[in-house]
């Protein structure tokens, strides 16, 4: 990208901590405009670069990257980021303001001094536009009343949401009805006949429909055929709609080695991939069911009483009854029932937060992350990337109930799983619509 044509132009953005938790490089990112970290940041990240959580990985990686960047520069000091298409940063020391933002808003915290800093290039810089760059959005609320320019921070950010929505399924009207009978006759039509001249994405779904009959159709990439997609069951778990048994198929399917599955509180995400895993349980070493771990109020699980077994069982407790659940479709002397019992004791099927699990070798694993909305880009492609030979790995969760305070449904990892994936042969999406947990479940969903 060309370089602005004077300073005028070019504008400067001031990076908040939440910024660069959430990507180290962020600062390479603002084209041929300048960045200014605040004093506090740098302060703020010193508390974070310890530990084994993203949060800290990415803490460390913005401190080597600023200084490699810095080199015999002052940091306070303009420094080119790289090269003459990019522009200028500098740490910025606590400055002395007219305007305070702490004896305004009446409290000495670590986001008041990032609002005076500012405060202070607004007024030292006033022919460039100065704009603060945060994931919170409280602080981005304050920063406006302030009459200060602020933005989330863009980058990796799904621009529209709702194509997300269309990804996986497909429902074709007026279809032949002699087509949908060769479909159920041989279990497979060429794609040609029925989809004609429509473009053709790896591993979709179709329900196809006539004035006579109707079928579930799977897109065979490499044979170019439409498959019939029938119910099976998984551990005795039945789907009980379309989106449903597609999901299954999906977590069925060995061709098939990443999938997502989206849908709201009880549509049986999380259900089918278990039941589809036990299923499958002679083909895979290990059963990782796995989900992060987002503490009420923000708080760390180290305020909370107890050991660590009884601060984390409340977080695994929705993983531990939907696995109970299985198990309840069988007597206790059945051996299937005794089957589940005995994969848990011999740490067969494992169920942990994520962060105990990250670090390890994914080889021949059948690996389960729930709540995958509460991920950032970079733990989603984390976790992907250590899959090795015969693993498959499962992501379920709702990318517009989001429990993290700087993700948002447009940039939180599975919305950006989806959306980055879409249409790879390796990969699967299904969205589940139809709550099945219970008739009372549904109407809070739908009236409340």
């Amino acid at each position: 990208m060309p370089r602005a044509k004077s300073d005028k132009d070019r504008k400067i953005f001031v990076l908040d901590t939440s910024v660069i938790l959430y990507a180290h490089n962020s600062i390479m990112n603002f084209a041929e405009h300048d960045v200014v970290i605040p004093i506090t940041v740098l302060e703020e990240l010193d508390q974070f670069k310890k530990g084994n959580d993203t949060k800290n990985f990415e803490a460390r990686e913005f401190i080597r990257l600023l200084d490699k960047l810095s080199m015999d520069h002052m940091i306070h000091e303009w420094t080119p980021l790289n090269g003459k298409t990019r522009g200028n940063f500098k740490v910025l020391m606590n400055p002395d303001n007219k305007l305070n933002a702490n004896v305004i808003f009446g409290e000495e915290k670590n986001d008041h001094k990032i609002l005076n800093a500012a405060l202070y290039l607004k007024e030292h810089e006033k022919d460039r536009k100065v704009i603060l760059v945060s994931k919170d959005i409280n602080l981005r609320l304050k920063a406006k009343s302030l009459e200060i320019h602020a933005e989330d921070y863009e980058t990796g950010k799904i621009k529209n949401i709702s194509e997300l929505e269309n990804t996986g399924k497909y429902i074709l009207e007026d279809v032949d009805p002699a087509a949908i009978n060769k479909i159920y006759d041989q279990g497979y039509i060429e794609a040609k006949a029925v989809l004609g001249t429509r473009k053709r994405k790896s591993n979709a779904y179709y329900i196809l429909k006539s004035d006579k009959n109707s079928v579930l159709a799977y897109f065979n990439s490499d044979e170019n055929v439409l498959e019939r997609v029938d119910k099976r069951l998984a551990y005795n778990v039945k789907p009980r709609n379309a989106e449903q048994t597609f999901a299954l198929h999906a977590i069925m399917n060995p061709a098939i080695k990443l999938v997502s599955i989206q849908g709201v509180a009880g549509t049986g995400k999380t259900l089918l991939a278990l039941a589809g895993a036990l299923e499958q349980r002679r083909e895979y070493k290990q059963i990782f069911l796995a989900r992060p771990i987002v503490p009420l109020s923000n708080k760390d699980i180290g305020y909370l009483p107890g050991d660590i077994k009884s601060k984390l069982n409340p977080y695994m407790e929705p993983l531990w009854d939907n696995l109970k659940f299985i198990q309840n479709q069988y007597k206790e002397t059945d051996k299937e029932f005794q089957k589940i019992t005995e994969l848990v004791n011999q740490e067969k099927l494992v169920i942990q937060p994520l962060a105990y699990i990250r670090g390890r070798s994914l080889s021949n694993i059948f690996f389960i992350v729930d709540e995958a909305q509460n991920l950032t880009p970079h733990e989603i492609k984390t976790i992907i990337s250590r899959a090795g030979e015969n693993t498959k790995i499962i992501f379920t969760g709702d990318v517009f109930q989001i429990d993290t305070p700087y993700l948002d449904s447009q940039s939180n990892g599975l919305s950006y799983l989806i959306d980055r994936v879409k249409d790879h042969p390796l990969y699967a999406h299904i969205k589940l619509e139809k709550g099945e947990r219970s008739e009372l479940a549904n109407l809070a969903n739908e009236l409340l």
